[in-house]
């Protein structure tokens, strides 16, 4: 075998544990072994095995009950049965219950330790499979809406091209998975996909994230560093949050897509980059050029075909298919027990307005599979895991103004009633922020999770809405 194996070996007999211990060592392995089956079903539930090797005929519970009571316990270790009574049907009632093999003595050691290895082998590769499903799902996009079919045609019929893609939409709508989704349906997908959230990186350190650094190149660059675009090199760089760039850089990152060559901070050459570039942003960035705030020759390199991201409120579809899929990903993520929504409680979902969108909704699923104590979710348990100070958007027609694009033209906003869309969604934000400030008693990490934000974006948010945080603190003195 060619990887150390840690295995439990179940039998009544003393000279076939102490035989089979002897082989397993000699090809250097750990063997535990154990006489009975009530004392190894606590060993596989309280140890970590590679693989159990247990007989069959055994006093007191034999080895094919304790096989089933194993599987129910969630023991994920591969099990091999062994028999010097075997029967066909024997061996069919072992695998149906899901023994990799069976095995009939007297076995010898290198039948043994080849059926022991292609054991370990495949449980490997199941379990490489269940981590590839998983980062698959992470960055998975799961939609049923007719708009976001129309989005996906778009992104469909780009992603083969060259063509620079800016996709615009609000914050946790997504934007990053399109973008890696035009990245894996491209000619580039066997190449790197690397991000940068232009936002979350100082002014100063901006240019060597981007462009690398040579060593000594200034005070604390104590080795060479690369930059987003060699490390894309032949791949896809997506730039998040492209309208936050400072305004020196845009001039760089301009020079970059012409030329397509960069230069690292303190470098004496020229360097080649083959980079597809894909920027994404929540901001007006028109707005921005005619203010003088983002380079119109920049805007025209980025934006050569837009893709618009919609926000949750007007995709109600997407919400059911989307609270499942963010359901199996925690209960995955935390070997917890799947869950399934009930109708009450997937129509509480779709009720709610989702400000902070398709974040808000992964971080709401996580906290009602905590909340919820059996194994279907309730729409009391959504409503705890809401913020509470959702009640306007959950009753009535005031829901329906942020249920779906169609809900602007008509139907009463209540409280919420003002001229246009924009302002009516501003309003609702303002008083929902609001609330969960108060709830958390002003402690914006905390409040910001609690919206499925990010800390900048919220501050943000508050002075864009506003929020003067200071006077509500004073208040709350």
């Amino acid at each position: 075998m060619s990887a150390k194996a840690h295995i439990l070996i179940i039998d009544d007999d003393a000279n076939t544990l102490a035989s089979l211990a002897r082989a397993f060592r000699l090809s250097g392995h750990e063997a535990t072994v154990c006489d009975n089956a009530a004392h190894a079903q606590e060993l596989a539930r309280d140890g970590h095995f590679d693989l159990i090797l247990s007989d069959v005929v055994m006093p007191g519970k034999d080895g094919i009950a304790l096989l089933e009571e194993m599987k129910n316990l969630g023991v994920a270790s591969p099990v091999v049965m062994m028999s010097g009574q075997a029967t066909i049907e024997m061996a069919v009632r072992a695998t149906r219950l899901g023994a990799a093999d069976f095995l009939e003595k007297p076995i010898s050691t290198e039948k043994l330790l080849l059926t022991v290895e292609n054991a370990l082998k495949l449980a490997r590769l199941e379990q490489e499979n269940r981590d590839l499903r998983r980062r698959v799902g992470r960055h998975q996009l799961v939609w049923a809406s007719p708009v976001m079919k129309s989005l996906m045609t778009e992104v469909e019929r780009v992603a083969a091209s060259e063509t620079r893609v800016c996709i615009r939409g609000e914050t946790g709508t997504g934007k990053e998975l399109v973008a890696r989704t035009l990245h894996e349906k491209s000619a580039r997908r066997a190449g790197p996909f690397i991000t940068l959230n232009c936002a979350a990186v100082p002014a100063e350190l901006m240019e060597s994230e981007l462009f690398g650094h040579e060593k000594g190149s200034f005070t604390g660059a104590a080795s060479r560093h690369i930059g987003k675009f060699e490390q894309a090199h032949r791949g896809t760089l997506f730039l998040d949050e492209i309208g936050d760039m400072p305004a020196p850089m845009q001039a760089k990152l301009l020079r970059v897509l012409e030329e397509g060559e960069i230069e690292r901070v303190g470098g004496d050459r020229p360097i080649p980059v083959d980079v597809r570039v894909i920027v994404a942003t929540h901001r007006n960035l028109e707005d921005q050029v005619r203010r003088g705030a983002f380079r119109q020759d920049l805007y025209h390199r980025i934006f050569v075909f837009p893709i618009v991201l919609p926000p949750l409120r007007e995709r109600v579809e997407d919400i059911p298919v989307l609270a499942e899929h963010f359901a199996r990903q925690v209960a995955e993520q935390n070997a917890w027990k799947q869950k399934n929504f009930s109708t009450a409680a997937t129509e509480q979902l779709s009720r709610y307005a989702w400000p902070g969108n398709v974040r808000e909704l992964r971080n709401v699923v996580e906290r009602v599979m905590l909340l919820s104590p059996g194994d279907e979710i309730d729409d009391t348990s959504v409503r705890h895991a809401l913020p509470q100070a959702d009640s306007a958007a959950l009753d009535g027609d005031s829901a329906r103004v942020f249920g779906g694009a169609s809900a602007a033209g008509g139907g009463s906003a209540g409280s919420l009633a003002l001229g246009s869309m924009t302002e009516r969604v501003d309003a609702f934000e303002r008083e929902t922020i609001l609330a969960e400030l108060k709830r958390h008693h002003h402690h914006m990490t905390n409040t910001a999770k609690a919206l499925g934000l990010e800390r900048s974006h919220l501050y943000k948010k508050c002075q864009h809405l506003g929020i003067d945080l200071r006077s509500l603190r004073k208040e709350e003195d």
